[in-house]
């Protein structure tokens, strides 16, 4: 055979060589398990303690120094009239993981672990329902208040670490009398000692990892809870002496229902005439401003890890709170109330499919997470969910939204925010109602007002009709006995 025999047969066995693989290649036509079209998606979930909404994006405070946040909302969908179910960490959590409200599951307060509540013995955790489906689950830090132990450790593939930051060996900045976890100050020295930031570094690897499934991420950071200890660059971020203080006009609860001292006391935060007495209001928030600015920076730290990584493209991302905070507007500190500050929350999604634009002001509740994602993961139906799938206004921020968000506090108390309005509803049958259109700061209570009869009427028709007894522990039932 001459050299151009030998060329031409070379050259013939390499066309069907590259024949015989071209045809073995599924078709990229949307059928095929391996079309663009039908790759699963990732999907990060970013759950944050405590946040309220001072962060940039929701307005809350004008100081708030939250780039990271702020970045993510603006290539997403910002929820910008987002609430908690519950305003408390164990209960708020155990309703998103369920997807599953307080007035169902029975717990207002804390106390019950979600494998201790009967009534979700067969709900699967967000994250079990996603690991049955094909998923590799990771998750670390705070997600579940009591993590996933007993019969939810299998729903998580892979820890990536839950740690406590180290704290003074002596009170920083609380008076004595004061619960020691009402403490702060510029602690540690470096950010490479917080859990926080070692937990988003945990994250930001294994984003750097190739998966043969489709993974579920939850990330949870712990600031801005108390104590609010972070290193000292982020409190030099803020100047106590001129920060803005929440307005808090002395005659706004004069007009509230004669209970709310006793609904709304929360014995372990302390009192706000404690805070002024003790000249404590500016130190303490600037403390808190200063732990937002540090878990903003977490969140980019995971969020620069995914953009730098080949997951960039086909990861969803979720962002959230677990309920709001309190920092003197009412004079009241922390959570548990059923105000504006105690149930509103930062609520963000973005990646693929999802359109960069304004801000959704249509009612939202956490439970919607839940539906939400396994509508854009394209998942079965999970029959046990109460929320509803916010993917209408991921497609347009400006989608009617006839269901407003239900807030439960204690036993017997509901909150009903709808776009304008808050209706809450209290036990004992006392009412507040505010218009949002007037009064964002709801300083008016219009309960009594005859003016408002029409709208407080629709408001109440959302207020469960039979809610479920609350549901106490095993272990808090012995101590409550024991008392």
């Amino acid at each position: 055979m001459n050299n151009l025999a030998k060329v031409s047969f070379c050259y013939l066995l390499l066309c069907l060589c590259l024949f015989s693989v071209n045809a073995a290649q599924p078709q990229s036509d949307g059928t095929s398990g391996t079309s663009p079209a039908r790759i699963a998606p990732n999907v990060l979930m970013i759950c944050i303690d405590d946040l309220n909404d001072w962060v940039g994006f929701l307005g809350g405070h004008p100081e708030a120094v939250t780039p990271h946040m702020d970045a993510l909302a603006k290539r997403g969908r910002n929820f910008a009239n987002a609430h908690c179910a519950v305003p408390v960490c164990s209960c708020s959590r155990a309703s998103v993981m369920s997807g599953v409200a307080a007035t169902t599951h029975g717990s207002y307060e804390l106390g019950p672990r979600y494998e201790e509540l009967p009534a979700l013995t067969d709900v699967p955790t967000i994250q079990r329902y996603f690991k049955d489906n094909g998923y590799y689950t990771l998750s670390g830090g705070k997600v579940l208040h009591h993590g996933f132990n007993g019969r939810l450790a299998g729903d998580i593939d892979r820890s990536l670490g839950r740690k406590r930051s180290p704290r003074p060996r002596k009170p920083m900045n609380r008076p004595s009398d004061w619960s020691g976890a009402w403490d702060w100050g510029a602690h540690p020295a470096t950010d490479a000692e917080m859990a926080d930031y070692q937990l988003a570094k945990n994250a930001a690897k294994a984003l750097t990892e190739a998966f043969e499934k489709p993974f579920f991420m939850t990330v949870g950071f712990f600031r801005p809870h108390v104590p609010l200890f972070v290193p000292p660059k982020w409190f030099d971020l803020y100047d106590a002496e001129s920060l803005t203080l929440p307005r808090n006009p002395k005659s706004d609860l004069d007009d509230l229902p004669k209970n709310f001292l006793t609904i709304n006391n929360y014995a372990v935060a302390p009192t706000h005439a404690e805070v002024v007495n003790n000249g404590k209001q500016r130190s303490l928030t600037r403390a808190y401003l200063a732990s937002i600015s540090f878990v903003d920076h977490c969140v980019g730290v995971v969020l620069d890890a995914l953009k730098s990584s080949h997951h960039a493209d086909n990861t969803l991302i979720v962002l959230w709170s677990d309920h709001g905070f309190h920092l003197s507007e009412k004079q009241h500190w922390a959570k548990r109330t059923l105000w504006e500050e105690s149930t509103r929350v930062p609520l963000l999604f973005a990646g693929p499919r999802i359109q960069a634009g304004k801000a959704c002001l249509e009612p939202a509740s956490l439970l919607d997470i839940y539906p939400t994602l396994v509508e854009l993961c394209r998942l079965p139906k999970n029959t046990h969910l109460e929320g509803i799938s916010l993917v209408p206004q991921l497609d347009d921020p400006a989608a009617p939204r006839s269901q407003p968000a239900l807030t439960s506090s204690y036993f017997g108390n509901h909150s009903i925010r709808s776009r304008d309005w808050r209706l809450i509803v209290y036990e004992d049958g006392a009412e507040e109602l505010y218009d949002h259109r007037q009064d964002p700061g709801e300083f008016h209570n219009l309960a009594g007002d005859p003016t408002h009869k029409t709208i407080r009427a629709q408001l109440a028709g959302w207020l469960p009709k039979k809610a479920a007894a609350e549901f106490k522990a095993k272990s808090e039932r012995t101590r409550v006995r024991a008392k």
